[in-house]
């Protein structure tokens, strides 16, 4: 009897065995597409990574090969293989080291040991076939240090849609969320980090997104707004209700840009009576409040057709770039955008773009503008801002003196802008100095 029971239970551990192992591949099958919308990292770490970093590691050789980054062993090792191995095959081509595959939220990345002779470029060029190869949207090569690349891949395009961050709190003081960037990770725009900023881009290319995403994570925080939209306010008209001062006409600009650079004199008297370096270094209760001044289509403060206007373009452009020389260390933060930027728009142009150190380039209609906007910090990044297509509106690529990346913003709708306007209306504060000017 004992003997027909282990018999019997010896026979069927492996049935349940295999059953149980198709009911959960099923269920894993089935529930598959909704635990990967719903839990997308998750997914990709647990389920989709192992099997793409299998992937590299098995098809890195023949890879590295196809792409001519294997090297072929010296003539003297194949005829000493060829002597001790009996006519054996010769020995296969080194290939760069491959280091260790790590994951990120959407994606992984690796650093990569050259071989002599080989640079950067050289995988740059090849990062199409990797991300081809892999099965993965896209790959991006940059120098990680002297002989040594790092590989980031993107599983699937970050850009499609930017997740909205889940709360609008106020968060670290001057860094706001924007978007998202080609590597999954949250695009950011930190003002204490990078103080001054130029945005370009064509009509409808994203770049009044970008704005309204800025001065929507900018409402909660104890900042003061100022706005120039010389297009009558058509942009920042919006958020009026949350900004100490708007401008929307080059005379309004003018004084109200002046009555910045006083406000900024000011603060320099007040630290140097204090003997610190910024405002940062004043006690909190004495430290004035940070400004941040978006200036929407800067081309309109600079086009003239009178000696008038002459007069005021050139007034105004040399206040901006005075607030860009000395706002960095006394609070007062610029953000310039405009459709095109270019040094036909005068002198003071090409002299307030040295000032700013960060820049983002959407689709452009002229050469010239992403050239003005990129050309001088990154090569790389003006053939990327270049190649964007009319179809991948919103998409852009940021640039500043720590390198580049691809991003896109979060849209914020009218009705969100509106409504949190009114929310925040209550933080602005009264800078009575210049709601004076803006008249």
């Amino acid at each position: 009897m004992n003997s027909a029971s282990t018999t019997s239970a010896g026979i069927t551990w492996p049935s349940w065995v295999l059953v149980v192992a198709a009911v959960l591949v099923s269920g894993l099958l089935l529930a598959g597409p909704a635990l990967r919308r719903r839990y997308p990292v998750a997914w990709w770490l647990l389920a989709d990574f192992p099997a793409v970093a299998l992937r590299v590691v098995s098809t890195w050789r023949p890879l590295m090969a196809g792409c001519g980054l294997a090297v072929s062993r010296r003539p003297a090792l194949t005829v000493v293989s060829g002597l001790v191995g009996n006519g054996a095959a010769p020995p296969q081509p080194r290939v760069p080291r491959l280091g260790l595959i790590r994951p990120t939220a959407g994606g992984f990345w690796l650093l990569v040991r050259l071989l002599p002779g080989q640079v950067p470029e050289d995988f740059v060029k090849a990062g199409p076939a990797m991300a081809e190869d892999w099965g993965v949207h896209a790959v991006r090569v940059t120098s990680w240090k002297p002989g040594v690349v790092r590989i980031a891949a993107s599983a699937e395009d970050p850009l499609a849609a930017p997740r909205i961050p889940r709360t609008r709190g106020p968060g670290q003081l001057l860094s706001v969320t924007v978007g998202a960037l080609e590597t999954g990770a949250a695009w950011v725009f930190d003002l204490r980090r990078v103080p001054h900023w130029l945005i370009v881009g064509a009509t409808r290319s994203g770049k009044s997104t970008l704005i309204n995403a800025l001065v929507a994570g900018l409402a909660p925080q104890p900042v003061a707004l100022v706005g120039i939209d010389c297009k009558g306010g058509m942009e920042l008209s919006l958020y009026e209700p949350r900004l100490s001062a708007l401008a929307t006409n080059r005379e309004q600009a003018v004084r109200l840009l002046a009555a910045l650079v006083d406000l900024t004199l000011d603060r320099m008297t007040v630290c140097r009576a204090a003997r610190v370096r910024n405002i940062w270094g004043l006690p909190e209760k004495e430290r004035p409040v940070p400004v941040v001044v978006i200036v929407d289509e800067i081309a309109e403060l600079f086009l003239v057709a009178s000696r008038n206007e002459k007069d005021e373009a050139q007034a105004a452009g040399t206040a901006l770039i005075r607030l860009a020389q000395l706002g960095a260390a006394l609070g007062v933060f610029l953000v310039v955008a405009g459709q095109r930027v270019g040094s036909d728009l005068g002198p003071g142009v090409t002299a307030l773009r040295a000032q700013l150190g960060g820049r983002v380039c959407h689709r452009v209609a002229d050469p010239g503008t992403a050239e003005m906007a990129l050309g001088d910090l990154n090569p790389d990044a003006l053939k990327a801002a270049q190649a964007i297509t009319p179809e991948q509106a919103g998409t852009a690529v940021l640039a500043s003196g720590d390198g580049w990346e691809r991003a896109r913003s979060h849209l914020i709708t009218e009705e969100e802008a509106e409504t949190i306007a009114a929310e925040y209306a209550h933080l602005t504060p009264d800078l009575s100095e210049l709601h004076v000017e803006a008249q």
